[in-house]
């Protein structure tokens, strides 16, 4: 089995040291750095599996390193924030990070965030149907492509999961904590904020407005349901 790659950014160099020691023990290729110019360069030189991502960076900024891989890549994004940062965090996943972590932290947790990551990247499948349409969206679930109104749409490993999530059942209504545990993996509490962050970052990319939704609706003091458009027309 190939090795999966892992970027490490961490710019505080005991941490950076036990997390680098923990994935290698998990069997992980580790490129481990400290800084955010370094991490650009080292994902411009190899193909990754998964970033984990300080947000406190020197030179470039742990935001401004998520935004940049966001945009050339859909690879994983595990960021570590300082504790109790909430708005940092938010807006970490709103930058589009999968998932985040608060200082400190066990690095055990750390290597099983990055496990359920992969896990959830790989092996996401639908084996009954292989592509599936709602109005305007298509989804390809053999390819693991989104289309809608004919251009295709990228997503995230968490909004690609929380897509076919919702769209599995129209009309169900799942609350937040049902999608932590179906999209993110964990049941730990308090993470219902990440689920509205990806459904916030999902609707802007399937261009769908949250006032008049075509396809993802809210539920007031519950959660989402997705519909179709054919259905609720």
């Amino acid at each position: 089995m190939d090795t999966r790659r892992i970027l490490l950014v961490e710019d505080e160099a005991q941490t950076r040291s036990v997390v680098e020691a923990y994935l290698e023990r998990d069997g992980y290729w580790v490129t481990a750095v400290g800084d955010g110019a370094r991490a650009l360069e080292a994902f411009g030189q190899h193909k990754y599996d998964a970033v984990v991502l300080d947000l406190n960076l020197p030179n470039v900024s742990g935001e401004e390193v998520c935004r940049r891989i966001r945009d050339a890549s859909d690879v994983p994004i595990i960021m570590l924030t300082a504790k109790g940062a909430e708005e940092e965090r938010i807006a970490g996943l709103d930058l589009g990070a999968d998932d985040y972590l608060v200082k400190p932290f066990s690095p055990r947790e750390l290597v099983a965030r990055v496990r359920a990551l992969l896990r959830r990247a790989r092996t996401e499948t639908e084996p009954q149907r292989s592509r599936v349409e709602y109005g305007p969206l298509e989804i390809d679930l053999a390819g693991h492509r989104v289309y809608v109104d004919g251009g295709e749409v990228e997503l995230t490993a968490s909004e690609y999961k929380l897509l076919t999530t919702l769209s599995r059942y129209p009309g169900r209504v799942y609350s937040r904590m049902e999608l932590v545990e179906k999209v993110l993996g964990y049941d730990f509490e308090g993470y219902e904020r990440a689920v509205d962050s990806h459904v916030k970052n999902l609707r802007a990319k399937l261009g769908d407005d949250p006032k008049e939704p075509r396809f993802i609706h809210t539920v007031f003091g519950v959660g989402y349901r997705f519909e179709s458009p054919q259905e609720s027309s």
